[in-house]
C-alpha cells in the first residue's frame, strides 16, 4: 500500500504540557454528533499522546482532566494522573462535549492507541476490562506491587511516571523490537509514524485506521511509545482491543 502522509488526516496538531477528578468519562451519544466535517474538535488522541483535530471517528473515549477553556480550545496536555479509556455508551448517560469547567472528552481509534498514549481502562464503565487489566498488570509488574488488586490511583501513579518526563513531554524508551508483544506501539529509525506490532508485523497508525504492513528486521532498535509496565502487561497476556482495520491492513 502507498504510504499516505499524516497531514492528509490531521488538520491541526498541538502538544501541551501539563490532574482527572471523575472515574468515568462517558459521553453517551453518536460519534457522528461529536464532530463536524468542517470544524472537528481537537480531541482525538494519537499513540504519541498528542491531541489532534481530525474528522476521523473514535471507537472509545476517555479523559485526562479538563484541558479546554470556555471557547473549547485545548489549553494544556493533561490535568492530573487519572488517564482513562471509556465506552462511548454507558447507562444512557448524556453530556455536552467540552462543557466549560468539566473534563475534556477525548477519543481513541482503539484501546491499543489509548494504552500507548498512557491511559488505562475505566474502573466504572469498563469494570470487567479494568479488573482484567489490573490483575494482569499486577502479575506482570510484581516488582512494584505485592497485591493482585492494586488500587487504581496506585496504577495511575506508576503510569504517570512512565508516560511524562520532568519537562512535560511524552516519555519513551529504546529497545530491540524482537520480543515486543502484540498491541505495543513503536516508531522505527528514519520514520516519524507510529506503528502497531501485530503478529510480527508493523501496521502504520492513522486516525482512520491501520494502513499498511511492514516486516521489520529481526533485530532493530525501536522507540517504544507504550509505557513499560503496559508492555509487560501485554506480554503477560492482556490483549489490547484493536480497530477492525488492523486485521485487514
Amino acid at each position: 500500500n502507498q504510504k499516505l502522509p499524516l497531514s492528509r488526516y490531521v488538520l491541526r496538531v498541538t502538544k501541551y504540557r501539563m490532574n482527572v477528578s471523575r472515574e468515568s468519562a462517558f459521553v453517551g451519544f453518536d460519534e457522528a454528533l461529536l464532530i463536524s466535517e468542517t470544524m472537528p474538535r481537537q480531541n482525538r488522541v494519537t499513540p504519541f499522546s498528542d491531541l489532534v483535530s481530525t474528522p476521523a471517528r473514535g471507537t472509545l473515549m476517555g479523559n485526562r482532566g479538563c484541558l479546554h477553556n470556555r471557547q473549547g480550545e485545548i489549553r494544556r496536555w493533561y490535568q492530573g494522573k487519572r488517564w482513562i479509556i471509556c465506552l462511548l455508551h454507558f447507562k444512557n448517560r448524556q453530556r455536552a462535549v467540552m462543557t466549560p469547567g468539566q473534563y475534556t472528552e477525548l477519543f481513541f481509534l482503539d484501546e491499543a492507541t489509548g494504552l500507548a498514549a498512557g491511559h488505562r481502562p475505566c474502573a466504572e464503565c469498563q469494570r470487567e476490562r479494568f479488573d482484567l487489566f489490573r490483575l494482569t498488570w499486577a502479575q506482570a509488574n510484581s516488582d512494584v506491587t505485592n497485591t493482585p488488586r492494586p488500587a487504581a490511583p496506585f496504577i495511575d501513579g506508576i503510569l504517570h511516571q512512565e508516560r511524562v518526563t520532568g519537562e512535560g513531554k511524552k516519555r519513551t524508551h529504546l529497545v530491540e523490537i524482537n520480543g515486543l508483544p502484540n498491541g505495543s506501539f513503536v516508531t522505527i529509525p528514519g520514520d516519524c509514524d507510529a506503528y502497531l506490532i501485530l503478529q510480527g508485523k508493523l501496521l502504520r497508525w492513522s486516525p482512520f485506521g491501520y494502513e499498511s504492513v511492514l516486516r521489520p528486521p529481526a533485530v532493530i532498535e525501536v522507540t517504544v511509545l507504550t509505557p513499560p509496565s503496559v508492555v509487560r502487561t501485554l506480554a503477560a497476556g492482556y490483549q489490547a482491543g484493536l480497530h477492525p482495520s488492523a486485521f485487514t491492513a
